[in-house]
């Protein structure tokens, strides 16, 4: 949620995607808000009881797409073409970029050029009605689920980033505690999602949530 990061002024990538108020999602914003302030972590990630799992979802995506907004544009100065000439996460995993309409095959590029495709994109997706409907009523389209899974997985690649090649410098400017409060707030939310959809297909596990392990969210580092 935004108030993680106080109320100082924060350079941003993109601009922020912002939630109509007074809209039914906005309330659900407010609600995870009130939950973050308490300092819980996992109960914030958890569906409000009688809400609808893809409001939720959509709620929460915009959300972290905002939360990664506001830490990559942190660090814009240090990830540029000379230091960062691919986009990877470590040397064992390098990202290729492909949207399947205007990129159809993967191609190779420096990290901020392919996180510029990548928010570039997750705002498109973000800005179309049919697939993240506003209005009450408006139903969420049948591939909204699968839409969401590529959305997260493709931000969960920036944070990654962020973690191993610029760490260093997100302490050098004092924000490691903002970059891990949302991290882990990602991956809270993350493993919550997995649960609850394997529970509507009867496939969830007997043991609680988060106590998955944690290959169940490295499955985001394939493209």
């Amino acid at each position: 949620m935004s108030f993680l990061f106080g109320n100082r002024s924060s350079k941003t990538f993109k601009p922020k995607k912002s939630i109509p108020e007074g809209s039914h999602q906005y309330e659900l914003l407010k609600h995870a808000e009130a939950t973050l302030g308490s300092g819980n972590l996992r109960m914030a990630v958890m569906l409000p009881e009688g809400e609808d799992l893809n409001e939720w979802v959509a709620v929460n995506t915009v959300d972290f797409f905002n939360q990664i907004n506001m830490l990559y544009g942190t660090i814009t100065d240090f990830c540029t073409e000379e230091s960062c000439p691919v986009m990877s996460a470590g040397p064992k995993y390098e990202y290729h970029w492909a949207d399947g309409t205007n990129i159809k095959k993967p191609i190779k590029c420096s990290a901020p050029k392919y996180i510029d495709y990548l928010m570039t994109w997750v705002q498109d997706q973000l800005d179309d009605e049919t697939l993240f409907p506003s209005k009450i009523g408006v139903p969420f389209p049948k591939n909204f689920m699968s839409v969401a899974k590529t959305i997260l997985k493709r931000l969960f690649r920036v944070y990654a980033h962020i973690y191993h090649q610029h760490f260093d410098s997100v302490i050098q400017l004092q924000e490691e505690a903002h970059l891990n409060t949302s991290f882990k707030h990602f991956i809270f939310f993350v493993q919550v999602l997995i649960y609850y959809v394997l529970l509507t297909i009867g496939s969830a596990p007997k043991s609680h949530w988060w106590y998955f392990p944690y290959h169940f969210v490295m499955i985001f580092h394939k493209r």
